[in-house]
């Protein structure tokens, strides 16, 4: 009985619930990330610039039996991937952007502190 009772304080503690959510909004923030570069981006600014380039069908790339277009083709989603959060975080922290506070004043030790080094200038000692 020992071991249902602690697997069920582990299963069920706030912390494990915790990861399992972010976990899975990860996932479908995730899979938003992903349709926005491949049905977005991909169509809008990457296929025409691969088009310019002669490189239509970039990951079909082969020489000698190695197949570097898939790794090319991976380095450039990753890239708009990355390009992609980066927008998404600078606007995020962007609506996020707290005010500083503005500086409080002097606290009373702080003015008397500053009288008595003004009477120590006054009287040059």
């Amino acid at each position: 009985m020992g071991f249902v009772k602690e697997f069920k304080e582990f299963a069920f503690k706030g912390n494990v619930l915790d990861l399992a959510v972010g976990v899975i909004i990860g996932a479908a923030f995730g899979k938003i990330v992903s349709s926005l570069v491949e049905d977005v981006i991909t169509p809008l600014i990457l296929n025409p610039a691969l088009k310019a380039a002669g490189a239509e069908n970039i990951a079909k790339l082969t020489w000698n039996g190695v197949a570097y277009g898939n790794f090319l083709s991976a380095v450039i989603s990753f890239l708009c991937i990355a390009m992609v959060l980066f927008w998404i975080i600078k606007l995020a922290n962007k609506v996020n952007k707290k005010e500083a506070p503005a500086p409080a004043g002097p606290t009373e030790d702080q003015k008397l502190l500053m009288e008595i080094r003004d009477l120590l200038k006054t009287k040059n000692i």
